[in-house]
């Protein structure tokens, strides 16, 4: 079967690349907006299957999508602040300023549909991350260095952005990039593709 990353995400692209698996990219047009009273895992739960369902209209095979929020901790679920693109320098230190000596939980979903049987798989992982006390200075300085303006959280886990944290926890790191690898795996394992028997 067709296999199918229903994403526009590079960083999505790259990690699937990791699997040595062929696959093609469709870009789903899903309405991303939250729900009133939804929770952060429940929004990513749902969009991830959306964007499969979206994709499923015009495609055939196992499509993969995912989603994913970074949030910081509220006295209830659905308090919890959602961290978005900060897009400018004077937002992404006010971000990073209410991330210092906080802890960021990264809820990101994984879809697999098959189209033929019908069948969906999901689930959401959390990724915990454990900031460092930052200074302004420190703050600014990472900024101006790596400019993740177009990254939820104002940091890329992926490059300098490991130095603003004292701890990380979870099951794979790959999830806190934006896909959660080893689940995907047992995804593609129910659907009979086991990726250390394809050949190369």
């Amino acid at each position: 079967m067709a296999l199918i990353l229903a994403s526009s995400s590079p960083f999505r692209q790259t990690l699937l690349n990791k699997l040595g698996l062929e696959f093609s990219v469709v870009s789903p047009n899903v309405d991303e907006s939250r729900k009133p009273e939804e929770t952060p895992e429940q929004l990513v739960y749902r969009l991830a299957q959306d964007k499969a369902r979206e994709v499923a209209k015009s495609h055939d095979g196992l499509i993969i999508a995912s989603d994913q929020v970074a949030t910081l901790p509220g006295a209830l679920a659905t308090d919890e602040k959602i961290l978005g693109k900060p897009h400018t320098h004077e937002n992404a230190i006010k971000q990073l300023s209410s991330c210092s000596g906080n802890i960021v939980t990264f809820r990101t979903s994984l879809c697999l549909l098959n189209t033929n049987s019908g069948n969906i798989q999901t689930l959401v992982e959390n990724f915990k991350v454990v900031f460092k006390d930052l200074s302004s200075a420190q703050i600014d300085n990472y900024l101006k260095k790596e400019q993740p303006y177009n990254c939820a959280g104002s940091f890329k886990s992926e490059g300098l952005g490991i130095g603003l944290f004292s701890r990380l926890e979870g099951n794979d790191p790959n999830t806190l990039i934006g896909l959660p690898l080893i689940q995907l795996i047992k995804f593609l394992e129910n659907e009979g593709i086991d990726i250390l028997s394809s050949k190369a």
